[in-house]
């Protein structure tokens, strides 16, 4: 019989962590039957630094995710992050190309293409795309736009790049572990999956995934990302600060970043560390907002993802700071379970096994191999749709 598997791999600056889930028919959620997890070597701000490193942490997490799943590892769905992760907004345009002037697949296909060819791509890669707007005859169409007709068609979209020196590097440790690639999803695109609801991205909202090393910042709005950027800030540096504030080893400063608090340290000095560095964070939000003109703007506030998401005081000190409302990311897949997946350092491994549309067979019949890390067209005129 043939089982609906999803994998989902995230290799970050500090964890990896291998998700593999079952789809069960009728079920709306999947079922997560197995886990690993790793510390990572060769890794620095969400790149590859050394090579062997990476793919040995990978591999231990793999090692681990087989044995508590029962299922052999071969393919999987692979999500991007780090320091050159970011979004940037094009247009472009197509003559419609049926003698009758009706709009189809090719000619959609090909104002997209227009968009992207418009782009500064010097030593980047298109990741993922998401159509904004469009306009037939210089008139804005809401809805779907397949099959009426018109003389031009225009689009415009917001494509996600990464660094293709570091795509490249990311997509080999995943091939020398032994895993092909089916796809890669960006980060927040994917803890976006499991942590913000549909409304929330209609309406407006922000997804922040505080990572290690970095923190990236997902604006959504009618559903798409509008804007996603990465700054080269992290949790490791509020743990580096207490350490060298308290003057205590990094392993106690980690736990007083948690909330692992001891009498033995003044609590006051401990919360204006950590004041300050997650201030330095929100102020890096906070000017990317002004910059998109969304500062301010979101009903559905912020929402917290990764490790750094767990914090003290990080939810208090964001509302008072950004002028949003601000929580930890959270999900119901788990139902009433008691499950360390809760944590939202796991919610991008998670996000890329929630999504029904997106499987693993392990008889091996799935046959749409990563190509170009580039979203299908189906994908995008899916999008398109009201």
């Amino acid at each position: 019989m043939i089982r609906n598997i999803s994998i989902g791999i995230d290799l970050g600056s500090a964890k990896t962590k291998v998700v593999v889930a079952e789809f069960t028919k009728g079920e709306k959620n999947p079922k997560v039957i197995g886990v690993g997890e790793s510390e990572t070597k060769g890794v620095r701000y969400g790149y590859v630094i050394n090579q062997a490193d990476a793919v040995t942490s990978l591999k231990i997490a793999i090692i681990n995710a087989e044995k508590s799943s029962g299922i052999k590892i071969r393919r999987a769905f692979v999500s991007v992050n780090g320091a050159t992760l970011h979004s940037e907004i094009s247009s472009g345009f197509s003559i419609i190309s049926k003698a009758n002037s009706e709009v189809t697949n090719l000619d959609i296909k090909n104002a997209t293409e227009d968009c992207e060819n418009n782009l500064n791509l010097n030593n980047k890669k298109v990741i993922q795309s998401f159509p904004i707007s469009f306009k037939l005859d210089g008139k804005e169409i809401l809805g779907r736009i397949e099959g009426m007709r018109g003389n031009k068609l225009e689009i415009k979209a917001v494509f996600i790049t990464y660094s293709s020196q570091h795509l490249e590097d990311l997509l080999g440790v995943i091939a020398d572990a032994g895993v092909e690639t089916i796809n890669v999803i960006a980060g927040p695109i994917a803890g976006a999956n499991l942590a913000i609801s549909a409304k929330q991205k209609v309406v407006g909202c922000g997804l922040v995934n505080i990572g290690s090393e970095t923190v990236s910042l997902a604006v959504f709005e009618n559903e798409i990302p509008i804007s996603i950027r990465t700054f080269s800030i992290g949790s490791s540096n509020i743990t580096n600060d207490i350490a060298l504030g308290l003057k205590i080893p990094l392993e106690e400063a980690e736990e007083l970043k948690l909330g692992n608090f001891s009498e033995q340290y003044p609590k006051k000095k401990l919360d204006e560390i950590v004041s300050a560095r997650l201030s330095d964070i929100f102020e890096s939000i906070e000017n990317h907002l002004k910059k998109i003109k969304r500062n301010e703007l979101l009903p559905a506030g912020i929402v917290f993802i990764g490790g750094g998401a767990n914090v003290i005081g990080l939810e208090e000190l964001s509302k008072s700071f950004l002028k949003l409302p601000s929580k930890i990311g959270s999900t119901e897949i788990f139902a009433n379970a008691k499950t360390k997946l809760r944590d939202p350092a796991y919610f991008t491994a998670l996000g890329l096994v929630v999504s029904e549309d997106e499987k693993v067979y392990t008889d091996g019949s799935i046959s749409n191999m990563f190509k170009n890390v580039k979203a299908s067209l189906k994908s995008i005129t899916k999008q398109l749709m009201p």
